[in-house]
């Protein structure tokens, strides 16, 4: 019996466009002068793919990023892919279909540079960080229901994803934590502007969600019922896999209603009055389309637990 209950999901509730051209290399525009000199830059090549509003696909094309591993253990290591600065719109665009009014108002958002991880923190990334001393809680080493050492980890609280940052960033020295809803829609829109980082709709050869529902005009696809594997689908123009659907993911926000009075750069919204609630961005494979799209936003429980919640984490250079 798992020492922990899964909470049954129930959201509070979900575009815009880099001031960076489409088709360069994004993460070139990193200060790489400013990194630290323990940091070593990678490069990765990737492809990302665009699709119209019937699902038909527009093209396939190659993309390079950089990124560096931060070395977990002798076999597993945490991929942080470059995230160049830059401005953008943040929330729905007023012809969205299907936004919601807390996707609002759209504001204006200038970001510097920072590092993400290609997917959303693994089960076996989360084992051997678990296994780590205590910061300021214990850890389950295996908490998620759908099991599997390359599924992203599920059924983990907020205090349980910072926890996790807490104890990496003390194993390795440098300061991870859990990004700002800017840093999240930032990196997840990767200079696009559409509903989706695929273009004007997405399809269930893109990403895990219920694909029997459709957004636009594409046609309806399958619906796995469960988490998939990281990086089996198409990647963004900024080489992250899993920002659409699989599992929503944490931020360091606090859930606020609308972006009424919400920060114009990549610091996270943090207010005492709903300080217990955070925010969950992306969607997760028991959503619909209209829930997975880049502006989609959500709240819940600091405390508790969802087999549709998961987390990525970010540091700066």
């Amino acid at each position: 019996m798992r020492r922990r209950k899964f909470i049954q999901y129930a959201g509070l509730g979900g575009v815009g466009f880099l001031l960076v051209p489409h088709n360069r290399l994004l993460a070139s525009a990193l200060p790489e002068s400013e990194l630290r000199k323990d940091i070593r830059l990678d490069s990765f090549d990737f492809n990302v793919t665009t699709v119209d509003q019937f699902g038909q696909i527009k093209q396939t094309k190659k993309h390079t990023a950089k990124y560096f591993p931060a070395s977990l253990n002798a076999a597993e290591q945490l991929e942080m892919v470059a995230i160049a600065p830059g401005r953008f719109a943040m929330g729905a665009s007023p012809t969205e279909s299907q936004a919601k009014r807390h996707e609002f108002p759209r504001h204006r958002v200038k970001l510097p540079a920072f590092f993400m991880s290609k997917t959303p923190i693994t089960q076996s990334q989360w084992a051997v960080i678990a296994a780590l001393p205590a910061v300021k809680q214990e850890l389950d080493p295996a908490p998620s229901h759908f099991t599997g050492s390359d599924r992203p980890v599920e059924s983990v609280s907020w205090l349980d994803a910072v926890e996790f940052c807490d104890r990496l960033s003390q194993y390795t020295g440098r300061q991870y934590q859990l990004p700002s809803e800017a840093q999240w829609e930032y990196a997840c829109r990767s200079g696009t502007g559409t509903a989706f980082n695929t273009g004007a709709t997405i399809t269930s050869e893109l990403a895990e969600y219920v694909g029997t529902y459709a957004y636009q005009a594409e046609a309806t696809g399958n619906h796995r019922q469960s988490t998939m594997p990281v990086g089996r689908f198409s990647a963004n123009a900024f080489g992250l896999y899993d920002m659409h659907g699989n599992v929503w993911e944490w931020c360091a926000d606090s859930w606020h209603k609308s972006y009424r009075g919400a920060p114009k750069d990549d610091q996270a919204w943090v207010s005492q009055q709903h300080a217990q609630c955070r925010t969950i961005r992306g969607g997760s494979w028991l959503n619909a389309p209209a829930e997975i799209r880049s502006a989609s936003r959500s709240g819940y429980l600091e405390k508790s637990l969802n087999r549709t919640i998961g987390f990525r984490v970010i540091t700066t250079i």
